[in-house]
């Protein structure tokens, strides 16, 4: 009887080993949790964790979307867990470098050590340019710097837009002929939360068709009650020579409160500038170009026809020899055998 259970023993052992092998296996080939959660988004790693002013560390990273452009700047006043409390105002934007993502993503690039213009704490700040927006910050310590608590946040305050927004502002006669097309985004947002806001930064992007909003950064001064509205005014310029359709955004830390379409005419003052060109330029040119043709004309040419003018008073003059040689040439007619009223003839005097 223990012989014919052991043995049964044996054979189920063996049964279960492909299925264990193929647990394991499986086990294997699965990544760790910590990867895969790093390799759901953007991720930058330094050379060095501290360095002092005017030296230089490699930043690399990974996660990235191929091909996207990146900016990487130093800031102070920042923490990976809430950011750049101040935005790009707190980094030191000179000392700035750009990079492009690999094909896979990736990048490695070096980057000067400047003093931000907060204190610290600092970070590496790396975000996108053009694209979806991405951030990624790493903590940085910039040797020598001051260093300062975070400044206090209650987050009570909590902004919305209560209105629709609209474009205020005329194009001039200089937009007409190329000159960078402004306007004002008026809105009125009112304070939903129990906390002042004093100077909110606001954030205004610009697209053109397919393309990504351009974010550029607008402060507005004053301060919004809790329960209060506010109405506020910021500034949008397009490039110079800008025309078609634009979308205009409106963005508050990471929600876009609104978006208004703008439609930008054709600076036909260039086209009508270059039309005239190309006509007023080939015209001056061949009024110069006859003009010195007539400079260098030989003179011979301009003296023939007053020489034409002399040769009616040559004939003139010439005629008037000729019928007195006609008129002396007669034979009937001499100065002897002409007859005269004083000379005596002979038959008279015979």
């Amino acid at each position: 009887m223990r012989r014919r259970g052991s043995g049964r023993t044996a054979v189920q052992r063996l049964a279960l080993l492909p299925a264990l092998l193929s647990a394991l296996l499986l086990l294997l080939l699965l990544p760790a949790p910590g990867a895969s959660a790093a390799e759901g988004g953007p991720a930058v790693t330094l050379s060095a964790q501290q360095a002092g002013k005017g030296g230089e560390i490699t930043v690399k990273g990974r996660g990235w979307r191929p091909g996207t452009l990146l900016m990487m700047l130093i800031c102070g006043q920042a923490t990976p867990a809430k950011g750049v409390i101040g935005g790009t105002n707190s980094c030191a934007n000179a000392d700035g470098r750009a990079v492009t993502t690999d094909k896979a993503g990736a990048f490695t690039k070096e980057i000067p050590v400047a003093e931000p213009p907060v204190p610290c704490p600092c970070v590496v700040h790396v975000a996108t340019v053009t694209g979806e927006q991405a951030t990624a910050d790493v903590v940085f310590k910039v040797a020598g710097h001051p260093t300062a608590p975070l400044p206090q946040q209650t987050g009570g305050g909590k902004l919305a837009v209560l209105a629709t927004t609209r474009l205020a502002g005329d194009s001039g006669l200089l937009t007409w002929f190329g000159a960078p097309a402004s306007r004002k985004l008026v809105f009125t947002v009112g304070n939903l939360g129990s906390a002042p806001v004093k100077d909110p930064v606001f954030e205004i992007g610009t697209a053109h068709g397919v393309y990504a909003p351009q974010w550029e950064e607008r402060q507005w001064r004053g301060t919004v009650a809790p329960g209060r509205k506010a109405q506020i005014e910021l500034p949008v310029e397009l490039a110079a020579g800008a025309h078609g359709d634009y979308q205009v955004s409106l963005r508050y830390g990471t929600k876009v409160l609104a978006e208004q379409p703008w439609r930008v005419g054709r600076p036909w003052g260039v086209t009508l500038f270059w039309i005239l060109l190309c006509v007023v330029v080939p015209a001056a040119v061949f009024r110069i170009g006859m003009a010195v043709v007539d400079k260098v004309r030989p003179r011979a040419a301009t003296g023939r026809p007053r020489l034409a003018r002399h040769r009616p008073r040559r004939r003139t003059a010439a005629a008037a020899p000729v019928s007195t040689t006609t008129t002396a040439s007669l034979p009937w007619f001499t100065p002897d055998s002409a007859p005269s009223e004083n000379r005596p003839t002979t038959k008279g005097h015979s």
